[in-house]
């Protein structure tokens, strides 16, 4: 049995042009832009760390202008009109009564 394996692996390798060594193209998959693959990687670091400086300038910038100020606008009487009582008593459940 092990004879007629040898034998027929011999034949067919005849038939295939001899004793030549079966030599596996190499493949080139996407492994072959390794070297784009870092520059692209270096090339969006720089633009992280320069869209980071840019908003840490405008932010101190925005944040150290001045802003006005307001006067507090006068009490008016209608602000504070109440109809109807409430079901906690005459004021409101969390103001405490204007003398």
């Amino acid at each position: 049995m092990a004879m007629s394996t040898v034998r027929s692996a011999f034949l067919r390798n005849a038939l295939r042009g001899g004793s030549r060594t079966s030599v596996l193209p190499k493949r080139r998959f996407s492994s072959s832009a390794h070297h784009d693959d870092a520059y692209e990687s270096a090339k969006w670091e720089k633009i992280t760390y320069l869209g980071i400086a840019t908003c840490t300038i405008l932010t101190i910038y925005n944040l150290s202008k001045g802003h006005p100020h307001y006067e507090k606008p006068p009490p008016y009487p209608y602000l504070h009109v109440r109809n109807k009582e409430f079901p906690w008593g005459p004021n409101g459940l969390f103001e405490t009564e204007h003398h």
